[in-house]
């Protein structure tokens, strides 16, 4: 299969994977697809199954690419285990919003700069809360709205797991830290990548991209680590 014809499989799962995703993996070394006389990338039925399995760890279990590799290069000598890793629920309340069951069209391609807007309304309906709800989580920082006033379909998640939290006593003005500490990691992350976004070669960009994928994955893991390690400490386990 040409690299278009990879594209167009693996669109269905992962809407947001792009020609130059594939690329920078193969770079990585993640997939070896074959080469025609002319020096067109072929990709086999493993290479993409293989794809799979990647973008899976990475969208699924928020593995860095080098765990990943790690990963397939045991079972490539026969060390490990090719079978994909089992997908667990990938949020942390009970609900499922995506840019299907909100109505909004699936942007092909985050990078060219489609984006996926709500209005207010539609948050509100989408989160289940109220308008004053919305303005005491935009108070605290927790939601933000775009210059045009739109959301993105994560602020709908943010509202609806702080709604989750709320239960346990835990109120939007409680969660200042959180808001704070987020803007401490995209600050360290913007210093690491800033210089490599002002290139103008396109796969520098998109390696770029890519590096704050992977940095953004392992601060997550990082954050859950230290809060898991934080409660054991207060249980006394």
């Amino acid at each position: 299969m040409s690299i278009g014809a990879v594209l167009a499989q693996l669109r269905g799962d992962f809407p947001d994977v792009t020609i130059s995703k594939i690329r920078f993996l193969e770079a990585e070394g993640l997939v070896q697809p074959g080469r025609t006389p002319s020096g067109y990338r072929q990709f086999a039925a493993a290479d993409v199954e293989r794809l799979r399995f990647v973008l899976a760890a990475q969208r699924d279990h928020y593995l860095p690419l080098k765990v990943i590799k790690e990963q397939l290069d045991a079972a490539d000598s026969g060390n490990g285990s090719a079978a994909p890793l089992p997908r667990p629920p990938r949020r942390l309340v009970p609900i499922d919003v995506t840019a299907e069951n909100v109505g909004l069209p699936v942007a092909d391609d985050f990078a060219a700069g489609k984006e996926l807007r709500l209005t207010q309304e539609e948050l509100l309906e989408q989160a289940g809360i109220d308008a004053a709800a919305l303005a005491e989580l935009q108070q605290y920082g927790l939601v933000r709205s775009g210059p045009a006033g739109f959301f993105d379909p994560d602020a709908v998640l943010v509202a609806r797991t702080v709604k989750a939290m709320t239960e346990f006593g835990i109120e939007p003005r409680h969660l200042r830290a959180f808001r704070a500490a987020a803007d401490r990691e995209v600050g360290l992350l913007e210093q690491i990548v800033t210089p490599v976004y002002r290139h103008r070669d396109p796969e520098a960009k998109a390696r770029a991209d890519e590096v704050v994928r992977e940095l953004a994955a392992l601060s997550v893991t990082l954050h859950t680590l230290l809060v898991k390690a934080g409660i054991r400490g207060v249980s006394g386990c």
